[in-house]
């Protein structure tokens, strides 16, 4: 169980790096009703992240379970290698993207749609793994859909008052947890 927790608090890092940076460029509006508009903007965005990051690992299971007689002597090796490439990849997009001035409409459908589904690519990853794993999957993508929605509700929140000062430094410590989950599945 500890081990689903930690799996999704590292993949919500990437919606919570996302949440903060959308935060922070919707910040500053002067809007009178910017409270109600904040609120309702932070739940749509939890809203879409946790429901990608929770069906990408359903689908990812589903694509691992076909390949499973292929690759169960290696199971454990695959998740690690997975779960490493997870981690780097989150960690060099982190530092490749330090000092970047970001802008974005993160509240719009297609931008939600877009995102949503580039940031739960690590978690269809994640769900090959479980695939070669004994987990309770269900619960797994529950766990996973709950940390993202939280997480991503509170970025965005976040990413209002201080966003600029955090942005990065999120994506580096979710690869970090990533890579040490896969390092403990060897």
């Amino acid at each position: 169980m500890l081990e689903i927790i930690l799996i999704s608090v590292g993949l919500a890092m990437d919606c919570f790096a996302v949440s903060i940076v959308g935060g922070a460029s919707a910040a500053g509006t002067g809007n009178p009703t910017a409270t109600k508009t904040k609120v309702i903007n932070a739940l749509k965005v939890g809203f879409f992240f946790g429901i990608f990051q929770a069906l990408m690992p359903l689908i990812g299971w589903y694509i691992g379970s076909g390949f499973k007689d292929l690759i169960e002597k290696a199971g454990h090796w695959v998740a690690f290698g997975f779960l490493c490439v997870i981690g780097i990849k989150m960690i060099y997009e982190a530092v490749k993207q330090r000092g970047e001035k970001r802008k974005m409409d993160l509240v719009t459908l297609p931008a939600l749609l877009i995102l949503s589904i580039i940031t739960s690519i690590d978690a269809l990853l994640v769900g090959v793994s479980f695939s070669l794993l004994n987990i309770s999957l269900y619960l797994s993508i529950t766990i996973i859909g709950i940390f993202s929605f939280v997480f991503s509700v509170s970025g965005y929140f976040i990413g209002d008052r201080v966003g600029q000062f955090l942005k990065n430094n999120v994506g580096i410590a979710g690869g970090i947890i990533i890579i040490g989950i896969g390092i403990k599945i060897l």
